[in-house]
Parts: C-alpha cells; sequence; structure tokens
C-alpha cells in the first residue's frame, strides 16, 4: 500500500505541472493573449478573404524595394563619346601635299584620345566635336574640314570603345568583367548574355543595375518573362547579378527549423509552408500558424492601411477552405517568422503517456507485494 501511495502522489504532482511539460514550441493562446492587454503588445489578425484586400494597403517590410527602367530603343549605330579613341588615316594623291611627304600618299596620324568635351585636335584643322556623331558622321565632318585646306585628301576613321562605350558586368555570371558596347541598344539580357548567362548556383537570382547614384533592381525571371523591362544599357552602367537576399524564418512545430530564401519574387504562406516541410503531424496545430511580423512606427494606423500596432501576428487555420485559398493569397515578407504552433493534445498525450507508466509501475508493485 505504501508503493501504490507513493505512486499516486507522483502522479497527482505530474498532473499538476502539467502546463510545464517539456515542448517544442508555444501553444497559438500563449502567443496571441497579450492583444487583449490594457495595453496591447501585438494586434492580431486572421487571415480570410474578408482580411486581403485591406492588407494590400499596408506598407511592405523587409529588404529595400528598388524601382526598375522599362525599355527603350536607342540607335543600332555607334556612337563617339569622351574617352573614345579614334584612328584618322589620310590619303592624298597631290603634290606638295601639307600631310604627306614626296614619295608618300598616306598620313597615318597617331590615335587620338576623344577629350571629356568631345573633340579630336585634327593638324591642320584643330579641334573638331565628334562626340555624340557615329563614326561615319564624325568622318564625313572631318572630311569636309580638310578639304578645305587639301582638296584631293580622303580620310578613313577608326575607332574603339573606351570606358562611356562599355559596361561592367560585375558578378553573378561565368565570365565577368568590362564589355563594350556594340551599339546604342545594347540592352541588360544581351549584357548578362555577353557574360556567359547566369550562374546556375544561384538561387532566384536579382539583377541590380548602378546608374551614376541610383540602384535599380529586378529579378532575371521578370526579365525573361517581360522584354518590355529589357532596358537598354548606357556608358558607365554597373550590371550586377546576385542571390535573392530576402529570408524567412521558420520555428515550432514545423517540418524543419531554418533560416529559408525565398526561391521565387512572391512566395505566399502556403508556399512558405510547403519549403518549410509542412506541420509535424505528431506536434503541430494545423489551426494555429502564426506569421510574426514587426512594421516600423509610421506604418501603425488606426483605418484600414496598416495595422494597429508595431508588432503583428497573422493567424492561419489550414483546415478550413478558407484559410486555404487565403493562404495562398497572403504574401510572406523578408523577416517574416512563421511558427508552427504545438497542438494542445501533446500534453495530453505525454500526460495520458505518463499514467499509462505509472498504471504499470502500479501494477508492478502489486505483484511484488503478492
Amino acid at each position: 500500500m505504501k508503493m501504490k501511495r507513493v505512486l499516486w502522489v507522483f502522479l497527482a504532482l505530474s498532473l499538476a505541472a502539467c502546463s510545464n511539460l517539456p515542448r517544442g514550441a508555444a501553444v497559438e493562446k500563449e502567443i496571441i493573449e497579450s492583444a487583449d492587454a490594457p495595453v496591447p503588445e501585438i494586434a492580431v489578425y486572421p487571415v480570410t478573404r474578408a482580411f486581403l484586400p485591406s492588407i494590400k494597403e499596408w506598407p511592405h517590410t523587409g529588404e529595400r524595394r528598388f524601382s526598375w527602367i522599362g525599355h527603350s530603343h536607342g540607335t543600332t549605330a555607334q556612337i563617339i563619346r569622351g574617352g573614345d579613341m579614334l584612328k584618322l588615316v589620310v590619303w592624298d594623291s597631290g603634290e606638295n601635299s601639307l600631310l604627306t611627304g614626296t614619295e608618300q600618299r598616306v598620313a597615318d596620324l597617331p590615335a587620338m584620345r576623344v577629350s571629356e568635351a568631345g573633340t579630336i585636335f585634327v593638324p591642320y584643322v584643330g579641334k573638331v566635336r565628334v562626340a555624340g556623331r557615329t563614326p561615319d558622321g564624325a568622318r564625313q565632318i572631318i572630311q569636309r574640314q580638310l578639304e578645305a585646306i587639301v582638296p584631293s585628301a580622303q580620310l578613313q576613321l577608326a575607332m574603339a570603345e573606351g570606358r562611356q562605350n562599355s559596361i561592367d558586368l560585375v558578378g553573378g555570371v561565368n565570365a565577368p568583367g568590362n564589355i563594350l558596347m556594340p551599339d546604342n541598344n545594347f540592352s541588360v539580357l544581351a549584357a548578362i548574355s555577353a557574360g556567359g548567362g547566369v550562374a546556375a548556383t544561384l538561387e532566384n537570382p536579382q539583377v541590380k543595375l548602378v546608374r551614376g547614384h541610383k540602384i535599380y533592381a529586378t529579378s532575371i525571371d521578370r526579365l525573361y518573362e517581360n522584354p518590355t523591362l529589357d532596358t537598354r544599357l548606357l556608358g558607365g552602367d554597373k550590371v550586377i547579378v546576385e542571390e535573392d537576399r530576402r529570408y524567412f524564418l521558420s520555428l515550432g512545430a514545423a517540418g524543419r527549423e531554418a533560416q529559408h530564401a525565398f526561391n521565387r519574387d512572391d512566395v505566399s504562406a502556403l508556399d512558405a509552408l510547403a519549403i518549410i516541410g509542412g506541420v509535424q503531424e505528431s506536434r503541430g496545430n494545423p489551426q494555429g500558424i502564426l506569421i510574426l511580423r514587426e512594421y516600423p512606427p509610421g506604418a501603425v494606423s488606426s483605418g484600414t492601411r496598416g495595422p494597429r500596432n508595431t508588432r503583428v501576428v497573422f493567424t492561419l487555420d489550414l483546415t478550413t477552405s478558407d484559410g486555404l485559398f487565403s493562404a495562398r493569397n497572403f504574401h510572406i515578407h523578408s523577416g517574416d517568422l512563421v511558427l508552427a504552433t504545438e497542438s494542445p493534445l501533446t500534453n495530453t498525450r505525454t500526460i495520458l503517456g505518463l499514467v499509462g507508466s505509472v498504471f504499470g509501475l502500479v501494477s508492478a508493485a502489486n505483484n511484488v507485494s503478492n
């Protein structure tokens, strides 16, 4: 009888401490109960069909968002710019030529760099503005000015592009480096192609265009799918291809507790659950999927254009059709935490197992005493 009494006391203490049993995740009510405090620490919003139009009006959080430049058309010809090198060859069949000797018929002038002002110096002519012209257009204007001095002169002009007629392909491709633009209609995708294509190791590659002090960005998939976004490059542009830096976290009774990179431009709550491996069947509560997000103070609004608090918890119920469809249309932001809460039945199972063990010990004790 003494052994039975000890075991029953042990069972009573175990049941009294059931709320403190070891768990791998919180129960839903433990997270959201602070929303009912006199000064709420969080705002809670169930993700439903009726709620989705409102959150579309809320500010975006997470990584900085960049704009992009649409496609524009430029000339397919080469355009001379400051820094380009021009090579002039003058042919003159006249006798007493100013440019050639007695036995010469060709004057091969040293290569000249186009100045920042867009000019070159031509002997006996002076400064000639060539920037903004095609090589043939520059040849014609120099030819006309030469003819005024040497009527029999004929001019050849060759051009080598300089920095202002090239772009830098910084990384994320198989052959990064400086690329000369063959014409004034050279686009982002053409530059990436010239660099050997996007590196296969990148997850959801993003394209950044640095132009002067401004940064523009989009994804490579958007460029592939929408030709109107394949923007025309300008000399001096820098193109960077890099892996998507956005991420979200998963904790609790999820299939995986980890940091997960975005594998596409828009990741829905349903996508996120698939990425994390769903909810553990033995522990998770499909009615208590929580998405924790923090908004800047300026986003707080008492109306429909922002949350009531900077700290927001969105709740998902995956046991209803509305919950599943709404989860598909709810977008995850970078930095969000997807928390699969513990099922309330988990503690019950643990206690029942404990009770079974206790009764097994009692039965064993009875057999020994008999």
